[in-house]
């Protein structure tokens, strides 16, 4: 009788069926500057270690910051990586393959303030939490 109440049909058990299968699509979580060039953009340029530019037919840009990653996170570590998220990059970020953060914000004049707060960020034994790089010729995590 449970499922009756909830409005659940025998007959046609698929209308109005909701799930929690799964991942939501992915492209739902695109940054607005990203779904709208999906497959339009021209170039990307390097413009410091760690900092690229992305430029898409429209004239539209997307700066990233790529910073190291672990391969194993804390709760708290990864609330403070959605804190910078949320203070700078309208709650945008990927993770890539190889466990890096890269931030991505839509305006060039927002780059500085997000390193100057990456770069601000150190473990009690003074080594960077976010060190900034991982792009063109170098080593990576």
């Amino acid at each position: 009788m449970a499922f009756i109440s909830s409005g659940y049909n025998p007959d046609k058990p698929m209308t109005d069926r909701i799930t929690d299968i799964g991942p939501q699509k992915y492209d739902l979580f695109y940054p607005p500057v990203i779904a709208k060039n999906k497959g339009k953009w021209l170039y990307h340029e390097i413009i410091k270690p760690g900092v690229l530019v992305h430029v898409a037919e429209s004239g539209d840009e997307v700066y990233t910051v790529r910073v190291g990653g672990a391969r194993l996170l804390s709760v708290t570590h990864i609330r403070e990586i959605c804190e910078i998220a949320d203070k700078h990059c309208d709650g945008h970020l990927r993770f890539t393959t190889r466990n890096n953060i890269e931030f991505m914000v839509d305006d060039k004049a927002k780059v500085d303030p997000l390193i100057k707060d990456l770069e601000s960020r150190k473990f009690d034994g003074g080594s960077f939490k976010f060190p900034i790089g991982g792009t063109g010729r170098g080593v990576t995590n």
